[in-house]
């Protein structure tokens, strides 16, 4: 039988979601808001978050093609260094018990994805029972399950920590007992016998920064949003569009903190064009609220500039309805079926990458009209990689 334990109903979390950071690397309890000017808080290569080694690998990665089936991206790897597990392969007759430590459901990237997990755990008939604990975004919570987990009879362990420092040690101790897939976000140590996630921060920040680059005339004035301070992928991502700006000829004239509020963004943006006089295009580290950032321009009665946003449908409705010139780069939620696929491979004995490294598509106006899809909801996913799966549409909120 799979069990699935929830202790926050994704129906509950649907308010609190629009406050949260659309990137599931954004813990709900980060700072938000410190300073509405964040120019001072980030400077590209001068952040604290900047690493210089890992920016470049992010960017070669981008140009890399992956190994795996072509029409599985949650499949592929780039540039694998395969590692043995042939340890932990899972001896005699009898089924799996598959379990998940999962930091939680609080934003609509995450209620996705968890969707894309369960449904891929259904494909297996091998995996009898699937034991699943949501941390609810606290660290303390999350330690706890992990220990609950290690005395439940768990074959293997998959864990999307809630912050990376804090839940190293649990990780650790769970390492002791069954495999561990750490995905989406890491930990302090290298003891899991996968690692699952896509490209990274670099890589999101610079496709967007490089596609204004492109489409706004030099000395064109650029407004950058943001969510929070200090989110390590959100600093990554900025540091990365920074470097890009810095060697363009753009002007970025603002970088604001939006707390991914909708009233915020739009306050921001009049503002922005108040002061400025126009704004020439719009970077975002995240794509929340995108389609407030729209609207903001149209209360005003500007155009719409050139605009970065992500891959939620709303965002993508109104980028084909408006005819917007956009880009939106991912954080694909089809990553949340890779851990499971992993863990079989594991507990088979086959070997895995040591870090799986995931493509990180993007949607461009060449591509639009394949993510964009009748009937799903606003905040659906389009990177969801989850049209195969038992269940879609209806259970990811959409309509046949």
């Amino acid at each position: 039988m799979i069990r699935r334990r929830r202790l926050a109903p994704a129906a509950a979390l649907a308010a609190a979601a629009l406050l949260a950071s659309c990137s599931s690397d954004a813990p709900p309890d980060s700072p938000a808001g410190a300073s509405q000017d964040a120019s001072k808080e980030s400077d590209g290569k001068n952040s604290e978050f900047f690493d210089k080694a890992e920016y470049e690998r992010q960017l070669k990665l981008a140009e890399v093609t992956p190994e795996g089936p072509a029409d599985k991206p949650w499949e592929q790897m780039l540039e694998p260094q395969m590692t043995d597990t042939s340890t932990f392969e899972k001896k005699g007759s009898g089924g799996i018990h598959l379990c998940f430590s999962n930091a939680g459901v609080f934003n609509p990237w995450r209620q996705v994805g968890l969707k894309d997990m369960e449904a891929e755990v259904k494909l297996h008939k091998e995996i009898t029972e699937f034991t699943a604990l949501d941390a609810q975004g606290k660290d303390d919570k999350q330690i706890s399950d992990i220990r609950e987990l290690t005395g439940r009879g768990c074959d293997a362990l998959i864990v999307s920590p809630n912050t990376t420092a804090t839940l190293t040690p649990a990780v650790k101790e769970a390492c002791k007992k069954f495999p561990v897939i750490v995905f989406d976000r890491g930990v302090k140590t290298d003891c899991a016998a996968t690692f699952v996630n896509p490209i990274g921060g670099y890589g999101y920040g610079a496709v967007a920064a490089d596609f204004l680059v492109d489409k706004v005339k030099p000395k064109g004035k650029i407004l950058a949003l943001r969510i929070s301070p200090g989110v390590d992928v959100l600093e990554n991502r900025w540091s990365a569009a920074k470097v890009a700006f810095d060697k363009s000829e753009l002007d970025v004239v603002d970088v604001k903190f939006t707390e991914g509020d909708t009233a915020k963004t739009k306050s921001v943006v009049a503002d922005a064009i108040a002061r400025h006089g126009s704004v020439d295009g719009v970077w975002m580290d995240s794509g929340a609220t995108a389609v407030a950032a729209v609207e903001a321009f149209e209360d005003a009665g500007e155009d719409v500039p050139p605009i970065t946003g992500e891959d939620q449908q709303d965002f993508l409705q109104a980028w084909k309805d408006k005819d917007l010139t956009a880009i939106a780069p991912t954080y694909p939620t089809f990553q949340w079926r890779t851990p499971v696929i992993a863990a079989l491979r594991i507990l088979d004995g086959e070997e895995v990458p040591k870090e799986w490294k995931l493509p990180q598509p993007t949607i461009t106006q060449d591509n639009l009209d394949e993510y964009l899809r009748e009937g799903m909801p606003p905040l659906h996913y389009a990177m969801c990689g989850c049209e195969d799966l038992p269940g879609f549409p209806e259970d990811w909120g959409g309509k046949k």
